[in-house]
């Protein structure tokens, strides 16, 4: 069972998979979802094929964090994308408890969060015919050289550098997991409102001006809200724009 109200311990019912390496966790969870019916976490210290979002090749220095949740939800799919904001909330939850600091993070729409207005983590959904796979990476350590990074991007930053707190993977994951049942927990007993004013709250650039990216055009206008369907709100000056995919610049 992947519901929880107890941020602090395993989430009962959720498998915890721990591999040297692997080519990436997406890849291996949706092997492992051929013979499986319940929800895993797979956790792996090196990667040696992952990608991010669009098919952008994503590196792995040693001891930063690649982890996969594979779970079975059967909600039409608009509502199974709004997990990227339940997984947002855990990982700000997460990196809350162990630096005891609230006040650096944010969370950036559509899946990053945000450490001293660096990214120190992103989020990746890809939906298999029976299962979600919520790819998860951090910079606990190291963050990618500013090669790696498309041009205009948020710079990476990385856990250790910008508050000192060292932290292994497999420490991570003991916080992380708690926290996605626990707001997995309120996503599916009251539906996406909590999650959304929750989110909101810790949103980064709220109510100021930003650019947004998608495959045809770039938008600019003020980051007004989230609607309840996780879609971006930009005031334009020539009224309200919802945005449901786009690339977001500050």
């Amino acid at each position: 069972m992947l519901l929880s109200n107890n941020r602090h311990t395993w989430p009962e019912g959720v498998g915890r998979i721990v591999l040297p390496s692997v080519d990436s966790t997406m890849s291996e969870a949706a092997r492992v979802a051929a013979s499986s019916a319940f929800p895993q976490w797979i956790l792996a210290l090196n990667q040696t094929g992952a990608h991010g979002r669009r098919g952008r090749p994503w590196s792995m220095p040693e001891g930063n964090f690649a982890a996969t949740l594979l779970m079975f939800p059967t909600e039409p799919p608009a509502l199974v994308a709004l997990r990227s904001f339940v997984a947002s909330l855990a990982l700000h939850d997460a990196f809350v408890a162990i630096t005891g600091r609230a006040d650096p993070f944010a969370l950036k729409w559509p899946n990053d969060v945000l450490l001293n207005g660096g990214k120190v983590a992103g989020i990746l959904l890809e939906r298999g015919a029976s299962h979600l796979a919520i790819g998860i990476g951090i910079n606990l350590v190291e963050a990618p050289s500013t090669a790696e990074v498309e041009e205009g991007a948020t710079p990476p930053v990385s856990l250790a550098d910008e508050t000192g707190a060292l932290v292994a993977p497999e420490e991570f994951l003991d916080q992380l997991a708690p926290a996605y049942a626990y707001w997995e927990s309120q996503f599916t007993t009251y539906g996406f409102g909590p999650v959304r004013e929750a989110w909101l709250s810790r949103a980064a650039r709220l109510g100021t001006e930003i650019r947004a990216r998608t495959m045809r055009e770039t938008h600019h206008g003020i980051f007004e809200t989230v609607d309840a369907f996780g879609n971006l709100v930009l005031d334009t000056g020539a009224g309200k724009l919802t945005i449901p995919a786009a690339e977001v610049y500050f």
